[in-house]
């Protein structure tokens, strides 16, 4: 199926890694042009450099989305490189473990700026090129605003804005036919989970014992499978989805966990 994405410029949050990436290159492959905004400037070139040496367009630009004065500005400059936005993919942030018990203010509202308030920004500064392409939106959440994780607080708190967010701009951006949804990810493993996981006491016995619960084959989801999800969210083929929260995480979160014993 074409998707239709030929020559769309997408902008991807966080793009060189993990997930970003895997909607980086199915985006590419799909004739699209994902411009990657990221704060480390090598990883992000890397990722553009592999990205073209398949042959496919990819294009990047420098930008530490926690600083609101930096997502005014890498948007103004992806604008003057292209003179168009046909897409958006929020997609940065860290599970950072600002929890309850040993957070505070400022460590709170700094996870905010990090996992939220960006979302927000690159959304608000893109939008009048969104208009003009009748655009589409994607964010990209994490269970842990639905199940809770425990030791977590501002990063769940920034995914439940992320869902809210999601369902307020389709109602706000009807008008101008741009369409606006999530994909909530829950076991997928990305650098940043690896990262995560090597902290436990036993690390392969947790992960066992996570996959073990996962109910569609006990598997992690892949990266390729939320990013052939995004596309197809960011695509003209879904035409009339909007403000929906769509989740690809193999059951993780809906289906009962009496099945997986």
């Amino acid at each position: 199926m074409d998707l239709e994405l030929k020559d769309k410029v997408v902008i991807v949050t966080g793009g060189a890694k993990g997930i970003g990436r895997g909607i980086c290159d199915v985006l590419a492959a799909e004739g699209a042009i994902p411009v990657i905004i990221g704060r480390n400037e090598n990883d992000n070139n890397l990722a553009v450099e592999e990205i073209v040496a398949k042959g496919y367009r990819a294009h990047q630009f420098v930008g530490e989305l926690s600083q609101p004065e930096a997502c005014q500005q890498v948007v103004a400059q992806i604008v003057d490189h292209f003179g168009r936005i046909d897409a958006v993919v929020n997609n940065a942030g860290v599970n950072d473990g600002v929890g309850l018990e040993n957070g505070s203010y400022e460590r709170f509202v700094q996870s905010l700026h990090s996992n939220l308030i960006h979302y927000y920004l690159i959304v608000h500064h893109a939008l009048p090129e969104l208009k003009k392409s009748k655009g589409a939106i994607l964010n990209i959440g994490s269970k842990t605003a639905e199940t809770g994780q425990g030791g977590t607080s501002a990063y769940a708190a920034a995914n439940g804005g992320r869902n809210a967010l999601t369902r307020e701009w389709a109602v706000e951006l009807l008008p101008y036919s741009i369409r606006v949804n999530a994909i909530i990810v829950a076991e997928c493993y990305t650098p940043l989970y690896d990262k995560w996981i090597k902290t436990l006491p036993n690390p392969e016995e947790k992960l066992a014992s996570i996959v073990s619960k996962i109910p569609l084959e006990s598997r992690m989801t892949t990266e390729e499978e939320i990013a052939n999800m995004a596309a197809f969210l960011l695509s003209p083929r879904s035409s009339h989805t909007t403000g929906q929260l769509i989740h690809v995480d193999g059951g993780y979160v809906h289906l009962d966990r009496a099945i997986t014993d």
